[in-house]
Order: C-alpha cells, then sequence, then structure tokens
C-alpha cells in the first residue's frame, strides 16, 4: 500500500446491501485482520467501549453510524415508540466513553438533524440520519486531508518523528490526523522515519502504528514507552506528532496516557511538539485541562495482554486511559483550517472564526 491508497485502511464502511456498519476490529491487529458487523445503537456503544474501535474521530464516526442504525432498526414502528428507541440508543453510546468529545459532538449533530426531520415519517427520518452519517464519515476524510496539507509543511526532509499511540487511518474516518500530516509528507516527496512509542498498557503504537507504517512502506521503529527520553537525548528525535481525544478552550489536551510525559520531554530537549486534530476534538465548553474527563479502564488491561497475565490478581491497579498536557507544551497545533503556533484561548477561537467564514462562503 502507498500514501497515496491509504483510504483503503477503511475503519468503518457501511454494508448498503446488508444495512449494516461494519468495523476493523483492532483489538486483534496485526494478527488477524477481522471485520465486525454492527446493526443498532448498542451494538455500537459495546464495540466503542470494547475499543474495536478507538480514536476520537472514528469514535465520532461510530457514533452518527450507531444513531442512524437505530433509525433504521426501528423505522417500521409507530413515531412515539421510534423516538423512544432513539433517545435509549443515544444516551447508550453517550455512556460509552467519556474522554473522547468528537462522541458528544457527533450525537449532538444527529439530534440535530433528527430536529430537523420533526414531523416526517419514521421511514425518511431513517434515510435522512442515515445520509447525515455518511456526510459525517466524508467530512472527517476531508478534514484529515486538510490537517495533512497544513501540517507535513512543518516537518522537513530527513526528519525522524516520534508518535505515541495511533492517530492513523485507524484513528479516523481514514487517512489519520497524527499519521495523516506522516503520509502528506511522504506523499510531498520527504523522505521521513517514525519513531512509534508502544503505547502500554493497550499498545496501539505497537501493534496499530507500526502495521500503519509498514502497509505503506514508511520505515518504523518500535521503542518502549520508557525509552523516548533516552532517545531525545541522544539526539535521534526531530520532532514529536501526536493526535488528541479533547482540547480545552485554552489549548489543554488530553490523549493516550503516557502522552504527558513525552511532551514534558520534548519540551526539556527543545524538540518541536505537534498536535494534529480535527475542530470537533476542541471543548469550547471546559476552560482548561482540569475539567476533562479521565477515562479509567478495567484492572486487566494493566495486569496482562489478551491471554497472557504478568501480575498478581491481588494487585491493586490504576489505569487512567488518557492523561492531560498543558497548552504551554505544544508548539503548534495542526487543524484543517490551519497551524496554530503556541495554542492560546484567542487562537482556538480564531480558529472557529475561520471555518465559519470557510463554511459561510461555500453556502
Amino acid at each position: 500500500m502507498t500514501a497515496a491508497s491509504a483510504l483503503r485502511v477503511e475503519t468503518l464502511r457501511w454494508a448498503a446491501d446488508r444495512g449494516v456498519l461494519e468495523m476493523i476490529d483492532q483489538r486483534v491487529l496485526p494478527a488477524r485482520f477481522d471485520r465486525l458487523a454492527y446493526d443498532s445503537a448498542a451494538a455500537v456503544a459495546e464495540g466503542i467501549r470494547s475499543m474495536v474501535v478507538r480514536g476520537a474521530p472514528a469514535i465520532g464516526c461510530a457514533a452518527a453510524y450507531g444513531v442512524a442504525l437505530e433509525a433504521q432498526r426501528c423505522r417500521d414502528l409507530e413515531p412515539a415508540a421510534f423516538y423512544r428507541a432513539l433517545a435509549l440508543g443515544i444516551a447508550a453510546l453517550g455512556a460509552s466513553r467519556p474522554t473522547a468529545v468528537n462522541l458528544r459532538w457527533a450525537l449532538e449533530h444527529m439530534q440535530a438533524q433528527l430536529d430537523a426531520l420533526a414531523g416526517a415519517a419514521p421511514a425518511v427520518i431513517a434515510e435522512g440520519l442515515l445520509a447525515a452519517a455518511h456526510a459525517v464519515l466524508a467530512a472527517d476524510v476531508a478534514a484529515n486531508q486538510a490537517m495533512g496539507a497544513h501540517g507535513e509543511k512543518l516537518l522537513a526532509d530527513g526528519m525522524r518523528v516520534l508518535t505515541h499511540c495511533n492517530a492513523g487511518a485507524l484513528a479516523t474516518a481514514g487517512h489519520g490526523t497524527a499519521l495523516g500530516v506522516i503520509r502528506s509528507a511522504v506523499a510531498a516527496g520527504k523522505r521521513l522515519s517514525v519513531i512509534a512509542d508502544e503505547t502500554r498498557p493497550f499498545l496501539q503504537g505497537a501493534r496499530l502504528t507500526v502495521w500503519e507504517m509498514q502497509q505503506e512502506g514508511i520505515p518504523v521503529t518500535l521503542i518502549t514507552d520508557n525509552m523516548a527520553g533516552h532517545l531525545m537525548q541522544q539526539g535521534e528525535i526531530d520532532a514529536v506528532i501526536v493526535g488528541a481525544d479533547r482540547i480545552a478552550a485554552n489549548g489543554d489536551f488530553a490523549n493516550k496516557i503516557g502522552t504527558y510525559m513525552v511532551a514534558v520531554l520534548a519540551h526539556r530537549h527543545g524538540i518541536p511538539f505537534y498536535v494534529a486534530a480535527p475542530l470537533s476534538t476542541i471543548d469550547r465548553r471546559i476552560a482548561d485541562g482540569h475539567a476533562i474527563p479521565i477515562e479509567e479502564r478495567d484492572a486487566a488491561e494493566v495486569r496482562g495482554f489478551g491471554s497472557l497475565q504478568w501480575a498478581a490478581d491481588e494487585v491493586p491497579v490504576r489505569n487512567p486511559a488518557f492523561d492531560v498536557s498543558p497548552a504551554d507544551l505544544v508548539t503548534a497545533l495542526i487543524t484543517e483550517v490551519g497551524v496554530l503556533r503556541c495554542p492560546t484561548r484567542e487562537g482556538i477561537a480564531a480558529l472557529f472564526a475561520v471555518a465559519s467564514n470557510q463554511a459561510t462562503a461555500l453556502a
């Protein structure tokens, strides 16, 4: 696979012949490549909770399809029962994972579409919601490609780029955020190499980032999470680029656990630290990172992986899935409307103004 064909990694796809959403099961990569089918909001919510699908943009797209699937499933019900089923489905999706704001954004977007169709027959509403879910997926791909075009200018030929977790095609509807910037730079003719933190405890870097880079022939080296500081000290890392699951109004951001350590190390060694995320990941309702909810996951994920266990059952475990890095550690925020250096509250507000002006110009 080449960078130009990266969209063939379809994290989510609509199977029109069966009326189901298919998602790559990211829990079993790279050992197996399986697609699982989903036909209801409750099923999609469980797929999100169990990390069949993960990555903030991909979770948002999956949630949009979850609403559409519930509408399709209930399209022959009387209106009152139809609306009750949709409300329960939206609630189940909203409770599936707390940190990634794209989930809430997608559900609010779908609710707005539902409200706009009020009074129509359930079957008509179902078709409208499916079209809206398709649009959410297409918009995510377009945003990722725009991010790549803006962000690749920050990466020079020959750079060795560290990334933490997986912010590639598998974390989005296609192309990726952080890895999308790398893909775009490679497509522009730059020779980059990637250093992937393994990203414990779920190993998204070791299993998913490495797999994506190998599919496309982009040089990648795997390291454990506690090796990043050593490589920075030895001058073997030129830039860091990561994704985000929620960005506060002031630029503080939550990403996979371990990101804060990488950000501090990059700052200590004078290495640029970039965050790539769509505007839908920015939550302007919260002032700063202290208000970002941090998901605490099952202790079993830390005691072992898969069928292998290396820690005693009785040992107490902490397993926060995310941490928060302050905005002053971010060299630049890469979005679909441009690059914001040294993110601030005012700068983020300006990004949304640009997006609004673009939307007005296209209307």
